[in-house]
């Protein structure tokens, strides 16, 4: 497993590859706040850490870009509140959907 994450900004999703299943980290980018919504990680490679490198890379890729997340997305969400380091990325979810 040697594939990085990258960002598919017109499908909007961080993907991860593995293999031939692509891991899918889904968001909304308003401004500089990336609202994640849903992650899928395919079951050939469920259980193999995937999600998690497709997390903290998207995260760093978050961060990199001096933008902010908004964790909707429960698997991030509780892959965050694991890894404090990327605490300083949260920003409050104001309830609004975003565009």
């Amino acid at each position: 497993m040697t594939s990085s994450v990258h960002d598919n900004i017109p499908g909007r999703r961080f993907e991860l590859e593995i293999d031939d299943a692509v891991a899918k980290a889904f968001y909304v980018r308003k401004g500089n706040v990336v609202t994640f919504t849903h992650t899928e990680v395919p079951a050939a490679v469920a259980g193999h850490g995937v999600g998690s490198r497709l997390a903290r890379g998207a995260l760093e890729m978050v961060r990199a870009a001096g933008e902010k997340v908004v964790a909707r997305c429960p698997f991030i969400a509780s892959w965050m509140a694991r890894h404090p380091e990327f605490n300083d990325l949260l920003v409050p979810d104001d309830g609004k959907e975003a565009d």
